[in-house]
């Protein structure tokens, strides 16, 4: 790492984190059936902190399991429910308003949050939650941010909110999305993973 001056991996953690808390039933229906058979039948959702110019930001993602694209982010400030509501939004409008979805989380305060809920409910989505303190359960979503610290966001030193969003941007719509091949989609991109689904149920 010295020798080609790459700094060195943060282990460092923000103070604060929304409390886990459970905002009435929260029940596990995916049970760790990751591999779904078409997409738009279970999105997965996590966010992490990342840190740029000495302040903490969030990001919150949604993943399709079926190809496991991420196919909206957020980024904010603040890792509250309006963080992940935006990124549901996103992820929801892009898809084109999926019927019979299921939506899959940690118990976060923010995605027990009433506010969060009711708008699942609105919109006739079956939630989903990962044991407490278990985050196996969420499988896919970690090993996202895992392999977004690995390859891309620890090894740069960011100054401003501009450059991290813009690394995290490169990262997801120029590499892991379009020239990430997964194994356990047969070696193929999550983009070629829907392509091929498409292309056969068109």
């Amino acid at each position: 790492m010295r020798s080609m001056q790459l700094p060195a991996m943060s282990t460092a953690k923000p103070h604060h984190r929304g409390k886990h808390k459970d905002n009435g039933e929260c029940m596990n229906h995916l049970q760790q059936d990751f591999n779904q058979k078409s997409p738009d039948l279970v999105w997965a959702s996590d966010f992490t902190y990342l840190k740029a110019g000495g302040t903490w930001y969030y990001l919150c993602i949604v993943m399709d399991l079926f190809s496991r694209k991420v196919i909206s982010w957020h980024l904010s400030s603040k890792p509250d429910v309006d963080l992940v509501i935006c990124t549901f939004k996103k992820a929801y409008a892009s898809r084109k308003s999926p019927y019979g979805l299921m939506f899959h989380s940690d118990r976060g305060s923010q995605y027990t949050a009433f506010a969060f809920r009711k708008l699942l409910d609105d919109f006739n989505v079956v939630q989903s939650f990962s044991k407490k303190g278990y985050p196996f359960d969420n499988a896919c979503c970690e090993s996202f941010f895992k392999y977004l610290k690995k390859e891309e966001t620890n090894r740069r030193t960011f100054h401003t909110h501009k450059e991290l969003y813009n690394s995290i941007f490169k990262y997801i719509e120029g590499f892991y999305n379009s020239r990430r091949p997964h194994g356990s989609l047969g070696y193929l991109t999550p983009n070629e993973k829907e392509a091929l689904y498409w292309e056969h149920n068109a």
